[in-house]
C-alpha cells in the first residue's frame, strides 16, 4: 500500500472496530493478567465457551500470585472442560516466573514476554500491543486469513518460516497510538467478517481496501497446505469395580493427558507379538489379563466386553478409539505398583477429569 493508503485502511478499519467491537469481559481493562489468561484460554477454544470458564477461573485465582501459588489439582480442576491440560500447566509456571523472576511485575516487550511459558509470538504481540502500547503485530489464524486477502499475500501460512512474510507486511499498518485496538479489531473482523467460509467483507466499508475480493479471489486465501490426518490409536479402558468403588489411573507426568486421572488405558499394539497380527476378541481378554499381571501385579476376574460403542476422541495427531471393558479384582488387592487409586463416585466429582474419560463414563454408564 502507498502511505495515503495505508492512512485510509487505518482510519477505515479502526472505524469499523470503533463500531463493532465485541464487549468481552477480558477487554474491561488492559490488565495483563487478564489479557494473557483470556488469550491463553482462547487457544483451541471460541469466545463464547471461553467466558464462563475465564469468568470462573479469575475469580477461583483473582491475581498472577493467587495462581502461582495454586495447588496443582485445584488449578487443573478449575481448567477441567477446556482441554490441552498443558496450557493451565504452563500458565502456572507463566505465573512462577513473573512473581518469582520478575518480582510480580509483567514484562512490557513482546521479546521479554516470550521467554514465560506458554507464550508464544502471537500471545506476546497481543500482550504487549494492548497492555503495553508496543506497536507489534499478533499473528493468528485471524491476522493470517485477514491480510492474506487485504495484500494477496500467498505465502503458505502453514510454513513457519512464512510468519516473517505476515509481520513484515502489517506492521506499517498498524496505527502508532492504537496499536493494542488495532491487534483486537483483527480478532474481531477475522472472527465476525473475514471468516474461512461465506465472509461478508462485501459488506463492509473495507472492501475497495481487499485486493482479492476486488478481483473475485476472496476465497482462494489464505494458502493452506492440508493437515496430516491424526493418526487412528486403538485403545481398552478397562472399568475395575470393588467395594472401595472404581479403580482410577493417574497418567505419567509427561505425555498426553499427563497427570490426570483416566480408567486404566492399554494400547491395543501393547498386547501384540507382531505388527500385523490380528487377535481374536477372546485372545484380547487373555492378554489384557496377563498385561495387568505383569505390569501392575493385579488379577482381574470376570472381564469382559462392555456393550456399548466404543468412544472416539480426536486429539490435534491422534484419534483415539477406545474400547470399554469391564472386570473387578478383591478389595484388599495390593495397589504398590498400580499408579492410582480407588474412587467413590462422590470423591470423582473433586478431581480434575479429562473430556476424554468424561465421554468414557458417559458411555459406561449409559448402560
Amino acid at each position: 500500500m502507498t502511505p495515503s493508503e495505508r492512512e485510509a485502511f487505518q482510519t477505515a478499519f479502526m472505524a469499523w472496530y470503533d463500531e463493532h467491537r465485541r464487549d468481552l469481559p477480558w477487554r474491561q481493562n488492559q490488565e495483563p493478567y487478564r489479557v494473557w489468561l483470556s488469550e491463553i484460554m482462547l487457544q483451541q477454544t471460541q469466545v463464547q465457551t471461553v467466558i464462563p470458564y475465564y469468568e470462573r477461573f479469575l475469580a477461583t485465582f483473582p491475581t498472577v500470585e493467587d495462581l502461582s501459588a495454586a495447588p496443582e489439582e485445584l488449578l487443573l480442576k478449575t481448567w477441567e472442560g477446556l482441554g490441552y491440560y498443558s496450557r493451565a500447566r504452563n500458565l502456572q509456571k507463566a505465573a512462577k516466573q513473573v512473581v518469582d523472576d520478575y518480582q510480580g511485575k509483567w514484562p512490557q516487550t513482546s521479546a521479554e514476554l516470550e521467554k514465560l511459558a506458554g507464550i508464544g509470538p502471537y500471545t506476546a504481540g497481543a500482550i504487549a500491543s494492548i497492555c503495553f502500547g508496543e506497536v507489534v503485530p499478533a499473528i493468528d489464524g485471524n491476522a493470517f486469513r485477514v491480510f492474506s486477502r487485504l495484500l494477496k499475500i500467498d505465502a503458505d501460512i502453514v510454513n513457519p518460516k512464512n510468519r516473517s512474510i505476515f509481520y513484515d507486511a502489517i506492521l506499517p499498518l498498524i496505527p502508532k497510538d492504537r496499536p493494542g485496538d488495532f491487534n483486537q479489531a483483527v480478532m474481531d473482523f477475522g472472527s465476525q467478517v473475514c471468516t474461512a467460509k461465506n465472509p461478508t467483507v462485501g459488506d463492509t466499508e473495507l472492501a475497495p481496501f481487499f485486493r482479492s475480493y476486488q478481483d473475485g479471489t476472496l476465497l482462494d486465501y489464505p494458502v493452506k497446505t492440508k493437515k496430516a490426518k491424526p493418526k487412528p490409536v486403538a485403545l481398552f479402558a478397562v472399568v475395575i469395580e470393588s467395594e472401595e468403588g472404581f479403580l482410577f489411573q493417574k497418567r505419567p507426568s509427561t505425555g498426553l493427558l499427563a497427570n490426570l486421572t483416566t480408567y486404566p488405558l492399554v494400547m491395543a499394539e501393547d498386547l501384540q507379538d507382531g505388527e500385523s497380527e490380528l487377535l481374536m476378541p477372546e485372545e484380547q481378554m487373555t492378554r489384557i489379563e496377563a498385561y495387568f499381571k505383569e505390569a501392575y501385579g493385579l488379577t482381574l476376574a470376570h472381564l469382559k466386553p462392555v456393550p456399548v460403542k466404543p468412544v472416539t476422541h480426536v486429539f490435534t495427531h491422534l484419534k483415539w478409539t477406545i474400547t470399554l471393558l469391564s472386570a473387578t479384582i478383591a478389595k484388599d488387592s495390593d495397589l504398590a505398583f498400580f499408579p492410582g487409586e480407588w474412587y467413590s463416585k462422590a470423591a470423582l466429582a473433586e478431581i480434575a477429569m479429562p473430556t476424554v474419560q468424561k465421554k468414557m463414563a458417559q458411555r459406561f454408564d449409559s448402560l
